[in-house]
């Protein structure tokens, strides 16, 4: 399936249309997209989506698109998750996940403004897939991993590195968790929808230029050792969220970093792009 945030409603889009989660469900579905995060909701939604008549419903405006899971009650992300940026950053290959949070307060739409607040010059960008966690997660195993989560959709870990790496500690969480530095959708997109889950073309530009670009089978750990690792401590809920990682390519080693007027484009091979300008204010 693929559910998104439209206008703030809980959306299930078929053949470009539509359709309005609580409308078609006549009420027994919340409107609020936090519905489509959970995995207890999803034979629901395939059903609608299966009965529903597309032409029936309008067309999908995408300029509409939230955050499909707009309230994450836990956010996370992976620090140095990809061989070629673990090579660019002049560190040696980690044996074991890096985790950082990135609170809810920093998630923000597809198409919404980054907002870099005033004077700050070293503000980067960070193309990323992002699971969801679908049903309670502790102790998961390889094999049963997917099972846990609701989907996956595009993200950017937006990071201001003058902060990150302000002596005397590192500050990965602050740093990475101002207000508009998660966008993510554009969609919701259930495992089953990709031909191949654990290898996923993604992309990422600033201004037109490519500055990213490589596929998900060089996560040096992947989702399912990630969901593994992680849930060995802690359990995990619908709608939580984690950032997976970054590819080579990130400012910090270009020594190019997002100013007013850049737009950051992130696309994913079968979960869509988002377009999200940037501002400083």
């Amino acid at each position: 399936m693929r559910l998104a945030n439209l206008s703030g409603r809980a959306t299930i889009v078929v053949d470009g249309r539509a359709i309005d989660v609580a409308t078609a469900s006549a009420g027994a579905l919340s409107s609020d997209p936090m519905v489509l995060s959970d995995l207890a909701n999803h034979d629901a939604l395939r059903n609608l989506a299966a009965s529903a008549v597309a032409a029936d419903w309008p067309e999908l405006d995408e300029a509409q698109l939230g955050a499909p899971v707009p309230r994450p009650p836990k956010g996370y992300g992976v620090g140095l998750n990809y061989k070629q940026h673990a090579i660019e950053s002049g560190r040696d290959m980690p044996t074991e996940p890096h985790l950082f949070a990135k609170t809810e307060n920093c998630v923000c739409g597809p198409f919404d403004e980054i907002v870099i607040p005033q004077g700050l010059t070293e503000i980067d960008y960070e193309t990323e897939l992002v699971i969801v966690f679908g049903r309670t997660c502790k102790q998961a195993t390889r094999e049963n991993a997917w099972s846990f989560l609701a989907g996956v959709t595009c993200g950017q870990d937006i990071s201001d590195r003058g902060e990150q790496f302000r002596p005397p500690l590192k500050q990965f969480t602050i740093a990475k968790s101002y207000d508009t530095f998660g966008p993510t959708g554009p969609y919701l997109v259930t495992a089953d929808e990709l031909a191949d889950p654990d290898a996923l073309e993604l992309k990422g530009t600033v201004s037109g230029e490519v500055m990213q670009e490589a596929n998900t089978n060089d996560l040096i750990f992947d989702v399912p050792a990630l969901v593994v690792w992680l849930s060995r401590y802690i359990t995990f809920q619908p709608g939580d969220v984690v950032w997976t990682g970054t590819p080579g390519g990130v400012g910090e080693a270009r020594g190019r970093f997002l100013r007013a007027g850049d737009v950051v484009e992130t696309e994913i091979a079968g979960i869509g792009r988002m377009r999200n300008p940037v501002v400083e204010r």
